[in-house]
């Protein structure tokens, strides 16, 4: 069943890849890290994929309605789980909370 909530804060993730470990990475992202991140109420949006510019080649934003599942999120042991095994295929990694915009953020 499909969960609608009202995006009000989004959780931004940027990084370069690993060109080595692309098949390890989607698997991980598309079987470990997002669903776990819903069972936490961090919702995948989006991703951006750069290919010109000096900027992340990565670009993936989570939502959320409040600004404290955010917080609580990035603060639990799973979710530094998530981000230490990210690191296994990502390089140049940084994140950050803003308010949501529908539109393209930096």
């Amino acid at each position: 069943m499909t969960k609608h909530i009202v995006p009000r804060y989004k959780l931004m993730l940027f990084y370069d890849l690993k060109p080595q470990s692309m098949d390890a990475y989607y698997d991980f992202i598309m079987n470990e890290m997002i669903p776990t991140a819903q069972e936490m109420e961090l919702y995948m949006f989006r991703v951006f994929h750069t290919v010109y510019g000096d900027c992340p080649l990565r670009q993936a934003e989570f939502v959320a309605e409040d600004l404290d599942t955010i917080r609580q999120v990035m603060h639990s042991d799973t979710w530094h789980g998530l981000e230490d095994k990210l690191l296994e295929y990502a390089t140049n990694y940084n994140r950050k909370i803003v308010k949501f915009r529908p539109g393209f953020q930096l």
